[in-house]
């Protein structure tokens, strides 16, 4: 994704969050008014390695999770604009760059 974005001029700005993990604030402040489940990686081996059941988990201890374990956030995140990109979504960030 960052050779597509770079090919169309996008300056990043990237984040190594497992170096530099979000706060409690700014991964509130990246999920928004989405539900907490749009960012959270349900696919990730660490999520399957907890044995827990998707439906057994609330907003807030998704939350409590992904700050803990950065791997369960879905990846890239990417923000254009006013608009946030959760995960490869190309025909999102195509209309993003229009």
């Amino acid at each position: 994704m960052r050779a597509w974005l770079h090919d169309r001029n996008v300056t990043l700005e990237e984040r190594d969050f497992f170096q530099k993990p979000f706060s409690d604030a700014e991964l509130r402040d990246i999920i928004g008014v989405r539900p907490a489940s749009d960012l959270f990686s349900w696919k990730s081996p660490s999520f399957k390695a907890l044995g827990l059941s998707p439906g057994s988990l609330d907003a807030e201890a998704l939350i409590r999770l992904m700050l803990r374990e950065p791997r369960l956030i879905r990846r890239p995140i990417v923000r254009i604009g006013d608009r946030l990109i959760i995960g490869a979504d190309w025909p999102a960030l195509e209309a993003a760059l229009r």
